[in-house]
């Protein structure tokens, strides 16, 4: 074992308990940064007294340590694990489900999910189990980020398996559709991460991922940056605004991220997060 590197179960326990908390009060400052710039730009009176509401509530959830909404979400988690990285009891699984049924409880966080989709639906207590996104990589690296999922914005995705011949403007409309639709209940503005590409699963996963992304930051492909300002420029022209009471700013954002498809394919995800796009991060 002396030629891999032993990450001690309870350092990650603690450590994702950790960042239950900090992902639940403290909103990130590129977040932050963008509501301050979005708020500028709102032509809405009431749509800026909501950004101002906005910024004071994560000031206050930052000072008094309180969660920055009532929803703290289902736990996911994105994981890069070194293939050179072993555990000293346990797996990485195990040790993540852990740390978040002692970071909810710790933080006082409210407990969201169930422990079956349909039938019974009773509260698991604890808010486990999370879901947990493992990429492998070479070399020593364990990485964590957590990003907290709530309810309402997460009911406001879609995905839709497009035809190659819908093109550019089939993502395009499909995209401001589902936002239009979508309304006040997403608490607007909204981040809105896209996946275009790969398979079924795999454009849902892309969507979710594309959320993480350092808000505002193009896709390093002009194309797909070229597509993310038209698509953000025609959800904001929508007019549904800030809380979906009207305005010039319903989206804060929109990242893209794509994969390679089937010659037959063009499927399309889109994941809504609501204007607290929160998430922490640690690399043990």
């Amino acid at each position: 074992m002396s030629d891999y590197r032993i990450v001690s179960f309870e350092a990650v326990a603690e450590a994702v308990a950790d960042l239950c908390g900090k992902a639940a009060c403290d909103l990130p400052p590129d977040v932050l940064d963008r509501l301050r710039q979005m708020e500028a730009r709102e032509t809405s009176e009431l749509g800026r007294d909501f950004f101002a509401q906005y910024l004071e509530n994560a000031r206050i959830a930052r000072e008094e340590r309180m969660p920055l909404c009532q929803d703290t979400g289902f736990a996911v988690c994105f994981v890069e694990l070194g293939d050179r990285v072993r555990f000293d009891r346990g797996t990485v699984y195990e040790a993540i489900s852990e740390g978040v049924a002692r970071g909810y409880r710790e933080h006082f966080l409210r407990k969201s999910i169930v422990n079956d989709p349909l039938f019974d639906r009773k509260n698991t207590q604890d808010n486990t189990p999370p879901v947990i996104h493992l990429e492998l990589v070479p070399g020593e690296k364990l990485h964590i980020t957590l990003a907290p999922k709530g309810g309402g914005s997460e009911n406001m995705s879609a995905i839709r398996m497009l035809k190659p011949s819908d093109g550019r403007q089939g993502v395009v409309d499909f995209a401001v559709e589902t936002l239009r639709k979508a309304g006040g209940n997403p608490c607007p503005p909204t981040v809105v991460g896209m996946g275009i590409g790969g398979t079924f699963e795999k454009a849902a996963f892309l969507a979710k991922k594309a959320l993480l992304r350092k808000i505002g930051e193009p896709n390093p492909d002009p194309r797909y940056a070229e597509l993310e300002a038209e698509i953000l420029e025609k959800i904001n022209a929508t007019g549904v605004g800030p809380q979906g009471l009207g305005g010039s700013v319903t989206s804060l954002a929109v990242h893209i991220e794509f994969f390679p498809c089937h010659i037959a394919s063009l499927p399309v995800a889109i994941n809504v997060n609501c204007h607290a796009a929160r998430h922490a991060e640690v690399e043990l």
